[in-house]
């Protein structure tokens, strides 16, 4: 006697049953194995772009804002800061480097930063193909940012003042691309790298119109760098938003922030504290929606007992024969064993399939999933847990029916019927 084309038979005899307790299960897995490769590879993601940078300087706002605009380029600048005093907190004998960004501004929702080598170093950043910039409006974007966009070498294009397509655009200056990074699977990847000088000459003329037309002054973020001196230094009339700090010694992580944030009109916040809070915050919306896939999967899996509770009266007929035609207690006992396990294990498979298959989906349909690089491709140790977890359901939810089976007495149930 095949036990697993016996089960297999008696599934397929009740399919509404069957499909009913597979997506169940599956939609409760689907969302565990997605918030499962999301939080990971965000985790993930968030560590490996906050490496190196030991220290955020800004406007002083919200530290977390600080943070998410400077390191992950995913919020708006908090304000703007005198370059004098920034120079004046770089020159700090407990800082070793200080990296130059140059913020504001973007092409096609890509941002657009002006910076030196050494932000392209801080992440190990290669060329594809192509040079890094050498003069003024020159460019070198990510890879993420040249696949998307279609650029190329020798493309030019203009820049739109913010984060939207449909900003104030500075038709006056076009940007050239001169290089195109190798894909690092980091925040480089959508982003469009230039000199400092290259952002203050177009938001220069820019400056001008507004000044003429009486509007705001630009929104720009620029970072100092002490490695490469691209900014003229005592020049009281240009504004930044903020510098990527790198401490000298362990002493600058107990002293900095606290000088910075009593002595300046500046604020210092700390990547490794804001991005713990982050996780907190987001653990929040992680917690809620694992409890929910947790009711569904204990829905399921009563679902599951109730349906081999209620076949097993059904079926005291047809078990009475297997015996009375050799079939052992053990074998019952572990058919309607199999049967458990195969519907949650079918179940798991499924709801396993569906959420890396929705994150495969996701960033064909949504543009900041893409640039995220969230991927659907990624398995984790975790996943076999899962599968492992599915499999005692089956055989817990099926624990009372099997022994039901195994006590069956053939003789009543053949004179009772």
């Amino acid at each position: 006697m095949n036990l697993f084309r016996l089960v297999w038979s008696y599934l397929k005899a009740k399919p509404l049953n069957t499909a009913l307790n597979i997506v169940l299960l599956s939609l409760g897995i689907a969302v565990i194995t997605i918030l499962l490769l999301f939080n990971n590879q965000l985790q993930q993601k968030i560590t490996d772009n906050a490496r190196g940078i030991d220290l955020v300087v800004g406007a002083k706002g919200s530290p977390l804002q600080l943070i998410l605009c400077n390191i992950f380029h995913i919020d708006f600048p908090t304000g703007n800061i005198n370059l004098a005093e920034a120079e004046r907190i770089a020159r700090n004998r407990l800082i070793k480097n200080a990296i130059p960004l140059a913020l504001g501004d973007s092409y096609q929702s890509y941002r657009i930063i002006g910076t030196s080598k050494a932000y392209a170093d801080l992440y190990k950043a290669t060329l594809q193909t192509g040079n890094w910039w050498a003069a003024d409006m020159e460019v070198v974007t990510g890879a993420q940012v040249a696949e998307m966009l279609k650029l190329k070498i020798g493309d030019s294009f203009t820049s739109t003042h913010g984060l939207t397509s449909d900003g104030h655009a500075h038709d006056e200056q076009r940007f050239v691309v001169k290089g195109i990074m190798n894909r690092m699977g980091n925040v480089v990847d959508n982003l469009i790298l230039t000199n400092v000088e290259s952002i203050w000459q177009v938001h220069e003329v820019h400056a001008e119109e507004a000044e003429r037309e009486h509007a705001v002054a630009l929104d720009s973020s620029i970072v100092l760098s002490m490695l490469v001196p691209t900014i003229a230094a005592g020049d009281s009339t240009k504004e930044i938003t903020s510098m990527l700090i790198q401490y000298r010694s362990p002493m600058g992580a107990i002293q900095l922030p606290r000088y910075v944030n009593g002595q300046s009109n500046m604020q210092a916040a700390s990547p490794a504290f804001e991005t713990a809070r982050l996780f907190s915050i987001l653990g929040i919306g992680v917690d809620v929606l694992m409890a929910f896939a947790y009711i569904l999967i204990f829905i399921s899996g009563l679902s599951i007992f109730i349906a081999l509770y209620n076949s097993l009266k059904e079926r005291r007929y047809d078990l009475a024969i297997m015996r009375s035609m050799g079939a052992t207690r053990s074998k019952l006992f572990i058919s309607i064993l199999l049967e458990g396990s195969l519907l949650t294990v079918l179940g798991s498979a499924i709801g396993l399939l569906m959420g890396h298959g929705t994150l495969l989906l996701l960033p064909m349909l949504v543009v900041e999933a893409q640039k995220a690089g969230i991927s659907g491709v990624v398995f984790y140790p975790e996943e076999w847990i899962i599968l492992a977890g599915s499999l005692f359901l089956g055989l817990l939810c099926a624990l009372i029916p099997a022994l039901q089976a195994y006590r069956t007495d053939i003789s009543k149930v053949l004179a009772g019927n």
